[in-house]
């Protein structure tokens, strides 16, 4: 009888011989022709792939004195596959100056996979980063003790002044999530972190040159590989200039010692930002080399958050300077002409609900309305705009009529500025007061928006653009504060007009209760100057101090400079702004200051203001 368990067992055992020999040939075929892992093994045995890195791209201001600049230096880089297991590890930590504790962090972190997922014993790989020229002078002389090092020539970034850090940035080493979005970047590279050295880190960089060294069997250099034909030579990163100016920049931080607050300056003819200052500051020469990390962690536990750029980034109520785009919007609206009078009893009055104002005449138009930043003005025609149901239908309607002329003005959403990290402030639409009120609500409700309270917010760098807007009559070009680009032009972005719902004839009356505010109304501190200054002040309500805001250009016709002020828990606009704003204006037009206004800013700089926990 044939047996068919062992006819079974027999084709078993030959399928799975059939399985064993196919498995072989896949894999033989795999890492022959499809795989190129050891090709890899023996292209390291065989070449030394030395990176060249390009000269990163300078930084000028708009005259063109130097503000960020390369110097040298060092990294050791290290093949282990052809170090020695057993050399002298003390001697090299003495001769690098750092600690054995320095030396097993920094090994431990080469082997890291995470933040290392290119190591391999076969090609180079950072071990120490940024050494000074002593440092690597040493190391030269003892380098022969050590082989399998190597020095890779780089260089780090040199900040000139100590100011403008928040416009400028700063550069380290680039971080695992740097190189998974961008494959150019490898382990122990640098990369622009913050301002102007991220936003335009494709322009500074420039690209890595390669030089491809063959080696012996031994490891030992041989030289270039077919004598250099396959090399790369780097490609230096690209120059910019600012349209910041040094000076003025140095005075706006000068003017913000001690307080809490930004200054921000346009010229309104370009877009480009000439001064743009947060206070508290640090200082960036302090963010270069192996200091950076620490300097970095200390000035992030810091409360007073130093590096926040608040000109961007802080979101305040933008107070009175914020009632010449109600006055452009109840013109173009036709709730009120130039010579609509509003009564002002000594604010808002109208069934129980009072908004304060202080003492002046009444009733009067729109021009002393603006001169002396009447309440009351404004917040009867943000009343009979919103309750106009004749006009919009609905409360909705106009509301959302209302915020598309703040949105045209360059509120509501990020301006765009060539800075990372912009945040967009608040325009409230009909939706958020429908979301808000369930009850339902009307032009009463939301009274306070119309003196920049309540929930409108709004950044330092908007209000400046709003001045700027103002003085051009209607329109603004987004803000930037990279002025040229080495080779090629400036994103259309920077270059194109925007222009504002409302009519330049309506600018043209703005404009004029701007400069009666200067010759006599709330900034009339700026009357003694001869380049026709024009203003608005804010006084902001805050839950402490309020905070003193100005806004502001000059000169009147054909202006060079829109500045804004914000002080934090400075009290009137009159006290810090509109000082300091006719500050900025002078050194701007005037290239200096004159010696009485140098005795004022040297007052205003040795102020300081008493934050108290409530008020940071």
């Amino acid at each position: 009888m044939k047996d068919y368990g062992l006819e079974y067992r027999k084709f078993v055992v030959a399928g799975v011989a059939v399985f064993i020999v196919v498995a072989y040939i896949v894999r033989l075929f795999t890492l022959q022709l499809m795989s190129d892992d050891y090709k890899q093994n023996a292209d390291s045995n065989a070449f030394l792939k030395k990176i060249d890195y390009p000269a990163r791209g300078v930084i000028t201001d708009r005259k063109g004195d130097l503000l960020v600049y390369n110097q040298p230096s060092y990294d050791i880089m290290v093949v282990e596959n052809e170090a020695r297991d057993h050399f002298d590890t003390l001697e090299f930590c003495q001769t690098l100056n750092i600690s054995r504790e320095d030396f097993d962090r920094h090994v431990a972190l080469m082997h890291d996979k995470r933040r290392n997922p290119g190591y391999s014993r076969y090609s180079q790989q950072l071990l120490i980063g940024q050494l000074n020229d002593r440092d690597f002078s040493v190391f030269q002389e003892k380098a022969f003790r050590f082989p399998g090092f190597y020095v890779q020539r780089r260089s780090i970034r040199q900040y000139e002044y100590p100011y403008a850090a928040h416009v400028l940035g700063d550069v380290a080493e680039v971080s695992e999530a740097d190189i998974e979005a961008d494959e150019y970047y490898q382990p122990g590279d640098y990369i622009g972190k913050l301002g102007v050295e991220r936003y335009y880190e494709k322009e500074l960089r420039g690209e890595k040159g390669v030089q491809i060294l063959l080696r012996d069997a031994q490891g030992r250099i041989q030289g270039s590989y077919q004598n250099g034909a396959l090399d790369r030579k780097p490609v230096p990163g690209k120059n910019l200039q600012l349209g910041i100016d040094k000076d003025l920049q140095a005075l706006a931080e000068r003017l913000l010692e001690g307080k809490i607050g930004s200054i921000v300056a346009i010229e309104p003819s370009t877009g480009e930002v000439l001064c743009m200052a947060s206070s508290p500051t640090y200082d960036p020469r302090l963010m270069v080399g192996r200091q950076r990390s620490q300097t970095h962690r200390e000035l992030s536990q810091d409360p007073w958050k130093p590096l926040l750029n608040r000109s961007i980034m802080g979101q305040y109520p933008p107070g009175s300077t914020f009632k010449t785009t109600q006055g452009l919007t109840f013109l173009s609206e036709g709730i009120i002409t130039d010579h609509t009078p509003y009564p002002c009893y000594r604010g808002f009055v109208y069934k129980g609900l009072r908004v304060g104002c202080h003492g002046h005449g009444s009733p009067l138009s729109l021009v002393p309305a603006i001169s002396t930043s009447c309440n009351g003005f404004f917040c009867w025609g943000l009343y009979y705009m919103i309750n106009n149901t004749h006009k919009y239908g609905t409360v909705q309607n106009a509301m959302n009529t209302w915020r598309d002329y703040m949105v045209s003005m360059g509120f509501g959403y990020p301006l765009g500025v060539d800075l990372p990290g912009e945040k967009r402030g608040l325009i409230p639409n009909a939706q958020f007061y429908d979301n808000a009120y369930k009850s339902g609500w009307n032009g009463l409700t939301i009274i306070s928006i119309a003196i920049g309270q309540g929930e409108v917010n709004a950044t330092p760098l908007q209000i400046a653009n709003l001045g700027a807007t103002i003085a051009n009559r209607g329109f603004f070009y987004t803000p930037h504060v990279v002025r040229k680009i080495e080779g090629q032009p400036l994103d259309t972005i920077f270059t194109k007009r925007r222009y504002s719902k409302a009519p330049q004839w309506a600018y043209d009356l703005i404009v004029k209760g701007m400069r009666s505010a200067a010759l006599g109304g709330t900034c009339k501190a700026l009357g003694g100057y001869d380049f026709t200054p024009c203003g608005k002040t804010g006084t902001a309500q805050n839950k402490g101090h309020d905070h003193s805001v100005f806004m502001g250009f000059a000169p009147m016709d054909n202006p060079k400079i829109a500045v804004a002020v914000y002080v934090e828990n400075g009290g009137w606009g009159a006290t810090y702004g509109v000082p300091i704003g006719g500050l900025i204006m002078e050194q701007h037009i005037k290239g200096q200051l004159s010696e009485a206004s140098q005795r004022k800013a040297n007052d205003i700089q040795s102020r300081r203001i008493n934050y108290g926990q409530d008020d940071r």
